[in-house]
């Protein structure tokens, strides 16, 4: 132990950044442990981008204002030494670390311009910044510890900075400050305990990223209680908890919040429960950065395992902060561009702020949507291929209650599934049918066994699907998960002897014009927004997608054109009946004929909205969410608070 304790004392530190730790911390995580508590590294790059729109860029526009002016300059920096930074998931306290070296950067430039060309007495007595401005919450005590050290790493680092400078010493021994980091759970805890909000400043962190399905017992039961006597909150991720932890802790202060968060907070069914109780909080975003891929330096990590994930991060504020803007991917990969914007919403727009809830009717009279039917037999109607063949060999007679069973997977794919369809066989045929009666057996055991009163009521009648939806027509078939990588879903007509499963959406009443609409890229770009996501998959929803999207009103000219581009876009499919829609929709082999074909529909479709072209998916979704709030005024009208930052 001294002979490592030695040769650490020999080596340089001064240029290694205390972020390291971090990664140092998370590179003896087992993964497991990594999963159960959600836990993410984040690159300095990352936190970066937290931070700067945060109070960071304020900052530096505010000194450049008046950097000329010694008195001003003076007084800015008493307002550095007001400020009180709070991380509620701190873990090795990467957050806190940066803003720290970002502050002292802020200061020791300050410095230079107050004391320029003048001598100083004692350099110690000019530094106002220090770890005691830091606090912090994380569940295990390790990282609080290595937060604690690494914070005191910094100082020393930019102490070296300011010696530097000034060429002077400056050492703060022996050490009489820290950061406040408590070792406990923030989501059971009392955050005024850690630092009073009236004192607090600004809120930032990586809180951790676990969907309601990797949760454990006990995270479960700790959402339900920070959501408590909300309705839904079943669905919630771990992550919101934080948001709705520092909206209630901001409450009658300027304190601003930035947290990097799952992108499920701003897409999908989530966004409904949770921002309509922030905006009950009068709690607004004033910037976000749409979704974009957790990136780190691979030679940093040194081989150290990253989880690919897509976040978002969301600056938010009980006062009225401006301006306000988004920060704009091309790719999740690409560096943002930054828009400034009148209003972000909840989905990360420059929109009204309305809140779309799942219903179960059009707001535009939309032809009805339905769910496919589903079995609720444990498998034992459902055939493969093979099956499908081994059980007409035992029973021809079965042959014309065998059905061709197609959903997601099965439609986009080209996969071959069967299902025993038996819903309209007579009963003295049905007893011929030995085979069949053993699966019907076994489909009534199932139900029996069940702890559901409604399914142990299913095994009065095991030979018929638990839910049957089947149209008596063709119908329009939409897959319920489909790949982000395509840019439309491909949605498409099935014939009525296709038995539509639970994996799809169908609208039995299409005609071309619904299924122009649905599949055009106005359509899609209200699906991308709308949306949740299975894993990075877009998951169409008929009560939060379809039920909510506002459809034109065209002329009947537009209407005809829309049919026939519609049509177009069928015939262009169908001159290649070998390939798979995956084939046909995948970016890399899409055929330009279809491509054109569907080009030609969304101008139609475009055109039906209005006469000025949508320059891009953002300018479609503002007008959508636009259209949208004056079909329904406004979801939740809540009052702002006019007060702005100071």
């Amino acid at each position: 132990m001294r002979d490592a304790l030695m040769q650490c004392c020999l080596f340089d530190w001064s240029r290694v950044s205390p972020a390291l730790f971090g990664s140092l911390f998370q590179t003896v995580m087992l993964p497991i442990e990594q999963r159960k508590k959600g836990a993410h590294y984040t690159s300095e790059k990352n936190i970066l981008k937290v931070i700067k729109p945060l109070f960071l860029d304020d900052l530096w526009k505010e000194f450049e204002k008046i950097k000329t002016n010694n008195q001003k300059l003076k007084a800015f920096h008493e307002k550095l030494n007001e400020i009180r930074i709070f991380d509620p998931a701190c873990g090795c306290g990467n957050f806190l670390i940066l803003a720290y070296r970002e502050l002292r950067v802020l200061e020791l430039e300050l410095l230079k311009k107050v004391y320029a060309g003048k001598a100083m007495l004692d350099v110690s007595l000019f530094s106002k910044i220090d770890v005691d401005q830091f606090y912090g919450i994380e569940l295990e005590e390790f990282p609080a510890r290595i937060a604690e050290t690494a914070m005191w790493l910094i100082d020393h680092q930019m102490n070296m900075e300011l010696s530097e400078a000034f060429g002077q010493a400056f050492v703060r021994l022996p050490l009489k400050k820290s950061a406040r980091i408590v070792h406990g759970n923030a989501l059971t805890m009392d955050w005024k305990d850690v630092l009073e909000p009236v004192r607090c400043s600004h809120l930032i962190g990586n809180p951790p990223f676990l969907g309601k399905k990797e949760q454990t017992k006990e995270q479960k039961i700790e959402v339900k209680q920070v959501f408590k006597g909300v309705k839904g909150n079943g669905v919630m991720d771990y992550v919101s908890c934080w948001y709705l932890k520092a909206a209630d802790y901001m409450q009658d202060t300027e304190i601003s919040a930035a947290f990097v968060s799952t992108k499920s907070i701003v897409q999908g069914e989530q966004v409904g429960i949770l921002w309509n109780e922030m905006y009950k909080r009068n709690c607004r975003i004033f910037f976000g950065h749409r979704t974009f891929k957790w990136t780190i330096d691979a030679k940093k990590t040194r081989g150290m395992k990253i989880a690919a994930v897509h976040v978002v991060i969301v600056g938010f504020s009980a006062i009225d902060i401006t301006p306000k803007y988004i920060f704009e991917y091309e790719t999740v990969t690409s560096n943002p561009h930054i828009l400034t914007a009148q209003t972000v919403n909840a989905y990360l727009v420059d929109g009204p702020e309305v809140i779309v809830l799942g219903r179960r009717n059009s707001i535009c009279h939309a032809p009805e949507i339905k769910y496919g039917s589903i079995g609720i037999d444990d498998g034992h109607l459902i055939l493969t291929n093979e099956e499908k063949d081994a059980l007409l060999k035992v029973e021809p007679e079965a042959k014309p209650f065998i059905r061709p069973f197609t959903g997601a997977d099965e439609y986009i794919k080209n996969k071959k599934r069967y299902c025993i369809w038996l819903k309209d066989i007579a009963p003295e045929k049905l007893r011929t049918l030995k085979e069949v009666l053993k699966r019907i057996e076994k489909v009534k055991q199932f139900r029996l066994e069940s702890d559901r009163a409604e399914t142990k009521e299913l095994a009065k009648t095991p030979a018929l699907f638990g839910e049957i939806r089947q149209p008596e027509n063709d119908y329009l078939i939409i897959p319920k998960v489909s790949s982000e990588n395509r840019r439309y879903i491909p949605i498409g007509y099935c014939s009525q002897e296709y038995i539509a499963n639970g994996s799809s959406l169908i609208i039995p009443e299409a005609d071309n014009y619904t299924f122009g609409i649905v599949i055009s890229e106005m359509h899609m770009a209200w699906m991308r927004y709308v949306g949740g996501r299975t894993k990075s998959d877009y998951q169409y929803s008929s009560s939060l997608i379809y039920s909510n999207f506002p459809w034109p009103e065209p002329t009947d000219p537009q209407r005809k054109k829309i049919e026939v581009k519609a049509q177009a876009v069928l015939d262009a499919r169908a001159k290649f009946p070998k390939s798979s829609l995956a084939d046909l929709y995948d970016p890399n082999t899409m055929p330009p004929i279809l491509l054109k074909a569907h080009q030609g529909l969304d101008k139609a479709v475009d055109s039906s909205y209005r006469k000025t072209s949508f320059l891009n998916e953002r300018s479609r979704i503002e007008f959508l969410f636009s259209l949208y709030k004056k079909i329904i005024e406004p979801l939740f009208p809540v009052e702002k608070k006019k007060r702005k930052r100071k």
